[in-house]
């Protein structure tokens, strides 16, 4: 499996979300020479605690919400179609029936 950093490098973002235990020095320093910002709690061991947008953070679980109600689709879930059209498609489908939900 990829680390972070290895999947980060080369992007840029303004802001990049993830959970407390996603936390490390070299994430951290790759976000901030990229130039974002990182939006990660700490880990309540470490003795620096630096700061980070707690509105950001916790807006976050809005995000994975929605795709937890996605995966309760049986097509999306399961990756039945073949075709990125097609999955896209059941993706915009389903999103549109959860918005009007």
């Amino acid at each position: 499996m990829a680390s972070a950093c290895d999947l980060m490098h080369g992007l840029r973002a303004e802001k990049v979300l993830a959970d407390r235990a996603c936390y490390a020095d070299s994430l951290h320093g790759l976000i901030l020479e990229q130039g974002g910002e990182p939006v990660i709690p700490p880990r309540r061991h470490r003795k620096y605690q630096h700061n980070y947008d707690r509105i950001a953070y916790k807006q976050r679980w809005g995000i994975e919400g929605f795709f937890a109600e996605l995966k309760q689709w049986w097509c999306i879930a399961t990756r039945y179609d073949k075709l990125a059209a097609n999955f896209l498609g059941f993706i915009k489908i389903a999103s549109l029936m959860l918005w009007l939900k």
